[in-house]
C-alpha cells in the first residue's frame, strides 16, 4: 500500500481518506510550444504501485521516460492520452482547449475516476480534485500522466519531423528554439503552427504559410 511517510503520496492520501478509491491524475505537455498539438495524459495508478524514482517528465532524459511509459502503460489500473491540436488551440485558446482534451482523457478511463489530482488546471467536473501548483512534482499520479504525455506527443513531433524537415520538430519539439524562430521566418508557417501564439502571427503576417 501507498507509504503515507512518502510525500509523493500525499496529495493521493487526501484523497483515499475521503474514501475515493480510483483517483486520477492528469497532466499536459507542449502548452507553450509554437507547434504541434497539447497532450493530455490521464493515469490512475493502483494503491500498491511501488514508486520509482521519478518527478515530473521535465526532469527525466528522454530515455528514461520512455521507460517509463512502458511501465506505467503495462501497471496502470488505467491511462489515455489525449491531444489538443493546433487548430483547436487556436479557436478555442490554449487553457480551454488543454482543459477538453483533459476531459476527454478521463471520460477514456476504465475504471473511471472518482477524484482527481491536476497540475493547477482547473476543470469543470463534478469529480473532487485537488489543483495545487506543481503536482507534477508532489504526486506520483500526475508525474506519471506528465511521462505519458510527453512521450505521446514527442513521438508525435517526430513524425511532424518527417513531413516538415525544414523546422527541425525532432530536436526542439515545437517550443520557440532560435533555430525554429528563423526557419519561421525562412518558410512561414505550416499547418501545424499555432497562427494564435505571437512569434508565428509576426512572421504569417508578412511570409507565406505551407499546407
Amino acid at each position: 500500500m501507498q507509504k503515507k511517510s512518502d510525500p509523493m503520496w500525499q496529495l493521493e492520501a487526501q484523497h483515499r481518506s475521503a474514501g475515493w478509491r480510483h483517483i486520477a491524475g492528469v497532466d499536459e505537455a507542449g502548452r507553450g510550444a509554437l507547434a504541434g498539438p497539447v497532450a493530455v495524459g490521464a493515469v490512475i495508478l493502483p494503491a500498491d504501485w511501488q514508486p520509482r524514482a521519478y518527478r515530473d517528465s521535465k526532469t527525466l532524459s528522454a530515455g528514461q521516460r520512455e521507460r517509463l511509459a512502458l511501465e506505467i502503460r503495462i501497471e496502470a489500473l488505467a491511462w489515455a492520452v489525449e491531444f489538443a491540436s493546433a487548430q483547436e488551440v487556436d479557436e478555442r485558446g490554449v487553457l480551454n482547449a488543454t482543459k477538453r482534451a483533459s476531459l476527454r482523457a478521463l471520460a477514456r478511463l476504465e475504471p473511471q475516476p472518482d477524484a482527481l489530482i491536476t497540475d493547477y488546471l482547473k476543470l469543470e467536473t463534478d469529480l473532487p480534485m485537488l489543483a495545487p501548483p506543481k503536482a507534477d512534482a508532489n504526486s506520483y499520479s500526475v508525474a506519471a500522466a506528465s511521462i505519458l504525455a510527453k512521450t505521446v506527443r514527442d513521438a508525435f513531433m517526430l513524425e511532424l519531423h518527417d513531413q516538415f524537415p525544414e523546422y527541425g520538430f525532432a530536436g526542439h519539439k515545437g517550443y520557440g528554439a532560435a533555430s525554429h524562430l528563423g526557419a519561421l521566418q525562412t518558410f512561414g508557417a505550416c499547418s501545424e503552427h499555432r497562427r494564435s501564439f505571437r512569434p508565428v502571427t509576426l512572421v504569417t503576417d508578412g511570409l507565406f504559410s505551407r499546407g
